[in-house]
């Protein structure tokens, strides 16, 4: 059964050494995490969901963070893993169309603390609840994200074998019941992408609490169904349809995902960040002058435009998930950060008439080699009839152009810096960075608030 294989290697993953590079690219990922979340503190629904629970705070060891609280692990997975997905800065394994970082380290996060786990021992957990959950969502890629949100859904089984790792090290057989127990409260679908509501982010956050849930259940001798991933009505079968399960065993334990993530160059849905990307280089070869675009055409796959062509956002969330808006604003701004979604922004005419003057078209080569591949062809007109093209392959931040350690620190700084002030996130940071030379708890987290 496949929980086999994954418990055997989460079992082994709690006390094997990690190779350098991985252990690198194990703090790279936390760090990131750390941006994403310290972006999204003062943002929905990471504020509603501090107020919600403010009987429950107070009690436990595992911080909510930016807010000067503890709480039991559950609860701050909840909210952390919610808030970490808000700003639309967390990262992404480009073949699962996931964002494994949200509900993994949440929860690892959330264990650790309460564990009192050393630092190697969460990016153990890290590693292993990125290996695992990575390979499940390439597997049942592109059908099941029709209809499924997979941070929601394979987010849970991620979440769960960190879990394992922190809570019985070494125990293949925790491990298979966490993992699945988790499979079973599998959840988030498609249709949050498509409204102003709080509810995509809350699926990163489920994913963690149940995650953590099981895990606990787990070491305590609560146990899963082995077969819940091929089982003839297990998830396979009913979020997918026909998974390729091979490629969720291939490399287990030798070849790392967790050295192949994309992490954000921008604050907004990473469907939309190859024609940004493209946009701006034309822009920036060419010295084009903005005022002059007369025609902006973007070719991209179909998910993409299924996802962000919303031609008319009013909120903050909808330009996140409006390619017009975000290319019309990279054009115009050089970049899509923090202040993209600013109301001044989102209210500027100059960004509203060009979005007027863009057209998207689905490409069907560009459709068929999605997900593995997020490429956009980019036509910019100018008003002299003059034209210049770009094809863009791939987004900056995928592995064939990562962020290297400088720019993930700047993007630290950036995101982190005015939430805690520049001193407070600058020694975070430092420590973050020497992650494996502490007991997690001595990074202090409880006393970091935002500003």
């Amino acid at each position: 059964m496949l929980i086999h294989h994954f418990a055997a290697y989460v079992g082994n993953q709690a006390h094997a050494p990690l190779p350098d590079d991985v252990q690198h690219h194990a703090r790279r990922v936390v760090i990131d995490w750390f941006a994403a979340l310290l972006a999204g503190v003062p943002m929905a629904p990471g504020r509603q969901l501090v107020a919600a629970h403010r009987e429950e705070l107070g009690v436990g060891h595992s911080t909510v963070l930016g807010h000067g609280a503890i709480a039991f692990p559950g609860l701050a997975a909840w909210i952390n893993g919610s808030a970490s997905h808000a700003a639309e800065f967390d990262d992404i394994f480009r073949d699962a169309v996931y964002h494994p970082g949200c509900p993994t380290i949440a929860a690892a996060l959330a264990l650790a603390e309460d564990r009192n786990a050393s630092g190697t021992d969460l990016l153990r957990a890290v590693v292993a609840g990125y290996e695992v959950s990575t390979r499940i969502g390439a597997a049942i890629q592109p059908a099941h994200y029709r209809f499924f949100h997979t941070t929601g859904t394979v987010g849970c089984i991620g979440a769960a074998a960190a879990g394992a790792v922190l809570l019985a090290p070494g125990n293949a057989d925790v491990a298979a019941h966490a993992m699945a127990t988790a499979t079973t409260f599998a959840s988030g679908l498609q249709q949050a992408f498509r409204s102003d509501a709080m509810t995509k982010a809350l699926h990163a956050g489920h994913a963690a609490q149940t995650g953590v849930l099981a895990a606990q259940g787990a070491a305590h001798g609560v146990t899963g169904v082995r077969d819940i991933l091929e089982g003839d009505a297990g998830f396979g079968a009913a979020l997918c349809g026909s998974p390729d399960w091979a490629i969720a065993t291939a490399g287990l334990g030798t070849d790392y995902n967790v050295t192949r993530i994309t992490q954000k160059n921008h604050g907004c849905c990473g469907h939309t960040f190859a024609a940004i990307d493209a946009a701006m280089r034309l822009v920036r070869d060419h010295a084009l002058d903005p005022s002059r675009i007369a025609a902006v055409r973007v070719n991209a796959y179909q998910v993409a435009l299924d996802v962000t062509g919303n031609f008319n956002p009013t909120t903050p969330f909808e330009a996140r998930f409006s390619l017009p808006y975000v290319v019309a604003h990279g054009i115009l701004h050089g970049a899509v950060r923090l202040d993209a979604f600013e109301p001044e922004r989102l209210g500027d005419t100059a960004i509203r008439a060009l979005m007027t003057r863009i057209t998207l078209t689905a490409d069907a080569e560009l459709t068929a080699a999605f997900p593995r591949q997020r490429a956009a062809r980019v036509e910019i007109e100018m008003a002299n009839g003059t034209r210049h093209a770009h094809f863009q392959p791939y987004r900056v931040g995928d592995p064939e152009a990562p962020l290297d350690d400088a720019m993930l620190t700047d993007k630290f700084m950036e995101l982190g810096g005015p939430m805690l002030g520049q001193d407070k996130a600058a020694s975070l940071l430092d420590a973050l960075w020497q992650l494996d030379a502490r007991p997690v708890r001595q990074l202090g987290l409880g006393a970091l608030r935002a500003r």
